[in-house]
């Protein structure tokens, strides 16, 4: 196990807090509580960070455990850590796979084809390819995230490379994070890892944080992938109690 830094598991609590809250004014909304437009304006703004915040970090994470591995052992164990990286990435992808089913069960319209699990675990396992291009990375991430910005600006006929970027006329998902232009985003974190935390040690000085509220975000950042999971059923399931008393 890496070295972990409470600023990075501090950020990612942040930003579990965010998308708790837009998710809660996104589900008051679709279920018709309170009507309340997310999809426009500071709110989508809001969500933009929050899913960026989450991928960044991601990328960055990524880059740190590689630093973390390439100091404290051999090429034997690297190449095992880049294995275990790859299993990782691909759980990711399929508990993302399971919530495409899910919500094409339960909401049919507007399930999430390719969404931010799907996209943080193809990042994780193909980010390793990325590992050795370093600062090379600032250059990919610009492309990446210039080339998908521009494809969100035109319409398709067909569905099979949805998840690339290349949406058909008319699409729509609860939750849509293609590879163009989102990957650019991880490997800016990636960039970013490699440039501040190299050979797994910070480059920077920052003090270690006691304050409680620190510590209870960091502990959300490091549980930020089972509170995604299930931090809907819990919101859903609350609405729905909700509305048998009114």
């Amino acid at each position: 196990m890496g070295q972990r830094f409470w600023e990075i598991d501090f950020l990612r609590g942040i930003a579990i807090i965010m998308m708790i809250l837009f998710h809660i004014l996104f589900d008051l909304n679709y279920f018709g509580f309170f009507p309340i437009n997310v999809q426009t304006g500071f709110w989508r703004y809001f969500a933009f960070v929050t899913a960026s915040l989450f991928i960044f970090l991601s990328g960055t994470s990524l880059t740190v455990s590689n630093n973390n591995s390439i100091v404290s052992s051999s090429s034997y164990s690297r190449k095992n850590k880049w294995k275990a990286q790859t299993v990782r990435g691909a759980k990711i992808f399929g508990l993302g796979m399971l919530v495409t089913v899910a919500t094409w069960l339960f909401l049919g319209s507007g399930f999430i084809v390719f969404g931010i699990l799907h996209l943080i675990g193809f990042s994780v396992i193909f980010g390793i390819v990325f590992i050795r291009f370093k600062k090379l990375n600032l250059l990919f991430a610009s492309i990446i995230l210039v080339l998908g910005f521009y494809l969100q600006q035109i319409s398709f006929d067909f569905m099979w490379l949805v998840w690339l970027g290349l949406k058909p006329i008319g699409f729509y998902s609860v939750d849509y994070f293609p590879v163009l232009p989102w990957f650019g985003v991880f490997l800016l974190g990636m960039f970013f890892g490699n440039r501040f935390y190299p050979k797994g040690k910070r480059s920077f000085w920052i003090p270690e944080v006691r304050n409680i509220l620190v510590r209870k975000l960091c502990f959300l950042g490091r549980h930020s992938l089972i509170i995604y999971l299930l931090h809907q059923i819990i919101i859903v399931g609350i609405l729905y109690l909700m509305s048998s008393f009114i």
